[in-house]
Formats: C-alpha cells, structure tokens, sequence
C-alpha cells in the first residue's frame, strides 16, 4: 500500500496495464502550489518588473523594420565592401580620377598622400569565378621590388610609390608600405575585422647599376598599365636580377680614369695634368677593387682610392724645377672621381620630401665617404708637405683660367664618364653627357660672365638638371636618376674639398673650414637646386584628369 502511494501518488487512480503514459507525482508539485480545485490567486500589483527601456503607456511601438543588424554592417544604399574604403570621411567620398594615361609615379604619389579613406580602390578587373592573386605573394613582389630600388639609390617617396603601385595594381587597396634606410615594410588590412598582414624585408648591399634600375621601372610600367600577370612579373624580375652589368671592369677604370682627367682640365690643367690626374685615377680604382675583393669596409676602399691621386699630385709638386704643370689640379681630379655625389642628392632630396630618418642616415653614409677620402688623402699631403713637397699652394684656387669651349667639353667628357661609372644605358649616356655641358654653360655663365656668386650659380645650373633630368624620365616613364646624376659631376665641389684639406695638412684651420663650409655650401645647393627642378616639373606639368599632389602639413611654428 506504501508502495502503491510512492508510486502513483495521493488520490490518483492505478494506471491501466499496457498504458505508457507515466503517472503525475508528487514531486513534480512545488510546495506553493495550491491543492487541486483551488484557482490561483492574482499576483500582486508591485510584483510586475519593468525595465527602464520599455515604452510608457499610450506610446505605439515603432513598426518591425527587420531583424537587428551589426555594428558592422554597411548603411542602407551603401556599396559592397570590396567597392568602397573601410572608413568613409564624415563630408563623404570625394570624386578622384587617376587616369591611367597619366605616369605611375604621379597616380602613386598622389595617393600616398590621401588619407586611407579617400585612396580610390583598385580597378583591376577580376573574374568572380577566380580568386586573387595570393596576398603573401603580392606583398613579397612588391618587398623584392622595392629593394632593387633602394639599393640602387632611389629616393625613399619614390621607392613607396613604386611599392604602392605594385600592391594597387594587384588589388590590395588599404595598403601601407614604410621606407627607412636598410628596412621595407608593408603591411595589408583586408577590412576593420581582420587581422592585418605585414612583411618586411632587409637591404643587405647595395650597388650602382641604372640599367637594372630603368628595367625595374619597365617592369613597374607594364604591372601598373599593361595589367602583367603575379607570375609573369615574377619571371621578369628573376630576369632583371640574372642580367649582367652592361660594362666589364676595365672599362670601368677606365672611365674613372677619363674622368679625373676631364675634371682636371675642368679646373685649369694641361695635357701633362691631364694624363697623371687619370693615371691616378685608375690606380686608385683598382685598389679599391683589391680592398673590396678582401671584403674590407666601403670606408677603407674610399681611403684606398683616394691615396694614388694625392701621391701624383704631390710627386709632380715635388719635381717642379723640371715640370712646370698646376699640381693641385690633378689632386682635384682625382677627389672629383670620388665624392659620393649620388648618396648626397639622395640624402637631402629624403630630408626635403619629409623622410628625415632616411635622410639622417644617408648623410651620415656620406659624412663616413668623405672622412675616408679625407683620411687617404690627408695622410698624403701631411707627408708631402713636412717631407719636400712644400710647394703645395692653397692660394692656387684663386687663379681661375677661363677656357670656355675647353671646359665645356671637358664637362661633357666628365657626365659621359660619371654615366659609364654608374651603369647606364647607353642611350641614356648621351643625354646624360648633354644634360652635364648645358649645366656647365649655365653656371659658366652665371659665375663668369655675370659675376654671379658660386653657390648660387650652382644651384641654379642643379635645377636645371633637375628640371630636364625629370622631363626625360616622364617622357620614358623611367627613373630620372640616369639623367641627372652623372650631370650634376661637373658642379661637384672637388677643388673646394681638396683645398680644405691642404690647408687642414699646413695646420691653417681657420681657412680650412672656411673652405671646407664652402664645399659643403655648394654640395648642398646642387641637392637642393636639382630636388627643385623635379618639384618645378611635377608641379607645372598636369597631366589630364590626374589628382593634385597634397603636400604634407606639419608644424608650423608651434
């Protein structure tokens, strides 16, 4: 009887055999519950909760507009996400037409300096049947591109644009490449929830090569106009990189050899000059080959090279009862070989464009060349003026001669050299000879004929060669570095740096760093004025339908 109570409850009747359904208990009643028969009673009125977002009476809800959507989630009449940029600017999406008739380089710098909402997206078409080239990949092509122009001594707002272009063309539109001196960065957000993709890449070396840099400017053209393929940019550049240098060693010492000889009779030497300013030249070349095949430091090689030169200079000094030639013009020669004229324009072209850390550490790699020409050439002209070779004159820098047709062609002959050192194409040489003469007409004008002050001069004659440098290059849709480097070797101040370093070797400190002040005076003129005339031609040049270039806005003062 207990049993059957436990079993099926208090007054609840035997369930039938055969039947499943399980009986009620009393285990499943709560205690509160009243007994059977007896209603509910109505719950109390403070016993209703409210919450404090509910909507007072006599208020209708709004009607249901649809399920709730993320704070994520696009606007009403907004386009897809892969049509539009991750952060609209609260006065909305301006209008920018980049045209593709119009250079890379100008579209690229346009957007580098757009905010990222405003950069207009890739218009690459892709199939939707296919995916996209792989991001690891796009961005390693675009690493691998921008260090062949690092390393060939392109401008670090350059190199981004380039590294831009490639990632835009391949459509990777929030994209962020960074460019320091030894250091790439790049780094892809595909939208505000995923994670980002960054990839960087190291500058190891670094060498002198503008054939390879205008094949690597081909290269950016096709990818950014001719649509090229991941895995056909890819086959070009393993081609660019097997290429060899287009002049073999002794033709490179020999132009060096060719161009001290024409800075020689730049500054008033002869035949004699001439000839042992080369012979210098040449032998200071080879053994700067020596130090780098025995893997000594750029700095040792710069001190190599500089000694031979300043050991002709002296050695003719020395004999002047028997030969009566200027001995400080083939010392000056030889310095003309040397100063690293490439990594300064660079330099102050980063500092000019607001790179200042790259810019700080190219002029520091230039501040270690010329301790280096400075140290080999000191110890040379220390021994020579304390051991019979007094005759070393620093007042020989105020005796101008004035050869108009010799020193133009001279000046000529100097580019043409300076073109052949740095590897250029041989078409470029010749406009690269032509750019330098009419630099030297220029500032022969001016310094001679005028009465122009030379500092001055020179930068007007460097923007010159800046102006025609870049027209060149958007003509060729190539880097201008070709066509204004080796032309800028005439304005170099060699005999200002030879002078100063004379005078530091006769104890005159004061009149050397007034010369060496005016060295530097005109190294920077010829960076400025050339940065100048490439700023005059983006700036007068408008291409139809392209974008202006935003300058960057920074402190003003406070």
């Amino acid at each position: 009887m207990v049993a059957d109570r436990q079993r099926g409850g208090r007054g609840a009747p035997d369930p039938e055999p055969g039947e499943d359904r399980k009986p009620h208990s009393d285990e499943a009643h709560s205690a509160f519950t009243p007994p059977l028969g007896v209603p509910l009673p109505p719950p109390p009125e403070d016993e209703h909760p409210t919450s404090e977002f509910a909507l007072p009476e006599g208020v209708s809800p709004e009607p249901d507009t649809g399920p709730e959507g993320s704070a994520f989630a696009l606007p009403e009449g907004a386009a897809p996400a892969g049509f539009h940029p991750a952060f609209t600017p609260p006065y909305g999406i301006p209008k920018v037409s980049l045209v593709k008739e119009a250079p890379w380089q100008d579209r690229m710098r346009t957007m580098l300096r757009m905010p990222l909402g405003e950069r207009p997206v890739p218009d690459r078409p892709e199939k939707s049947e296919e995916p996209g080239p792989p991001v690891p990949r796009v961005l390693d092509l675009t690493l691998r591109i921008g260090e062949l122009l690092l390393a060939g001594g392109e401008g670090a707002e350059d190199v981004e644009a380039a590294m831009f272009g490639v990632a835009h063309a391949y459509g990777l539109a929030r994209c962020e490449p960074t460019v320091t001196f030894t250091l790439l960065t790049v780094s892809y957000q595909p939208s505000l929830v995923d994670d980002p993709v960054t990839a960087n890449r190291t500058v190891r070396r670094r060498g002198t090569d503008y054939t390879r840099l205008n094949a690597v400017y081909r290269l950016l053209h096709d990818i950014t106009s001719q649509g090229l393929t991941l895995e056909e940019a890819y086959g070009r550049l393993a081609e660019i990189r097997r290429n060899r240098h287009p002049y073999p060693g002794w033709e490179l010492t020999l132009a060096s050899g060719l161009l001290a000889g024409a800075a020689s009779l730049l500054v008033g030497g002869g035949v004699v000059v001439f000839l042992a300013a080369a012979a210098g030249a040449m032998l200071g070349d080879r053994l700067a080959w020596l130090a780098a095949g025995r893997g000594l430091p750029e700095f040792y090689q710069f001190v190599a090279a500089a000694m031979p030169p300043a050991v002709m200079g002296v050695a003719l000094s020395t004999a002047h009862e028997y030969v009566h030639v200027q001995a400080s013009a083939v010392i000056t020669g030889g310095l003309f070989a040397l100063i690293p004229g490439r990594a300064l324009v660079a330099g102050v072209q980063d500092g000019l464009t607001g790179y200042y850390i790259t810019a700080a550490a190219r002029l520091l790699e230039v501040g270690y060349l010329i301790a280096g020409i400075v140290c080999g050439v000191l110890v040379v002209l220390y021994g020579g003026v304390h051991f019979g070779g007094g005759t070393l004159n620093p007042e020989a820098a105020l005796e101008r001669v004035e050869r108009p047709v010799t020193q133009t062609v001279a000046a000529m002959i100097l580019a043409f050299a300076f073109a052949v050192l740095l590897q250029q194409e041989r078409h470029t040489v010749w406009l690269a000879m032509l750019n330098g003469g009419v630099a030297w007409v220029v500032y022969g004008a001016l310094a001679d004929t005028i009465g122009v002050d030379p500092v001055p001069a020179t930068a007007v004659a460097a923007g010159l060669v800046g102006l025609f440098g870049q027209l060149f290059a958007r003509y060729r849709h190539a880097s201008a570095l070709p066509y204004v480097t080796a032309a800028i070797g005439p304005l170099l101040p060699g005999s200002a740096v030879y002078f100063a370093l004379l005078n530091f070797a006769k104890n005159e400190l004061n009149t050397g760093i007034s010369s060496l002040t005016k060295a530097a005076a005109l190294a920077l003129a010829i960076a400025i004025g050339v940065n100048l005339g490439s700023e005059m031609a983006r700036m007068f040049l408008k291409v139809p339908g392209a974008a202006a270039r935003r300058a960057a806005k920074r402190t003003r003062g406070f």
